[in-house]
């Protein structure tokens, strides 16, 4: 698939890139929780409720929050976490031959649904 592609996805503002989606897809089924004191400090910090910081299901990336249908509002400011990605790397793995799958620590910055508003037509 092309890296300018798009995705038939039925979602709302029509198709999704490729890229948006995998966004998506890390932030939803991710397994570590370690990010999750930064994520609930840095948005204390910025005076929202802990009762209202769920990670995974109100707090997402810039990305993430596209491809559900929302944009994050100018100027605001998310918190930063360190996660890590998989990539193939130039060496191959002897028994499977196939390239080998390393991780890569990634910083990106995670913002909370407030900090977000409905594209026009977008998920609500």
């Amino acid at each position: 698939m092309e890296a300018n592609s798009t995705v038939p996805t039925g979602h709302p503002q029509g198709n999704i890139s490729p890229s948006r989606l995998e966004s998506l897809r890390r932030a939803v089924s991710g397994q570590s929780l370690s990010n999750f004191p930064a994520i609930f400090q840095g948005f204390a910090a910025k005076g929202i409720p802990e009762s209202e910081i769920r990670p995974r299901e109100n707090v997402f990336t810039f990305d993430a929050w596209k491809a559900l249908g929302r944009c994050v509002r100018k100027g605001e400011h998310g918190v930063k976490v360190v996660t890590f990605i998989e990539t193939k790397s130039k060496e191959i793995d002897q028994d499977t031959s196939e390239p080998k799958i390393v991780r890569h620590p990634w910083t990106t910055t995670v913002f909370h649904i407030s900090q977000t508003e409905a594209k026009q037509g977008g998920a609500q």
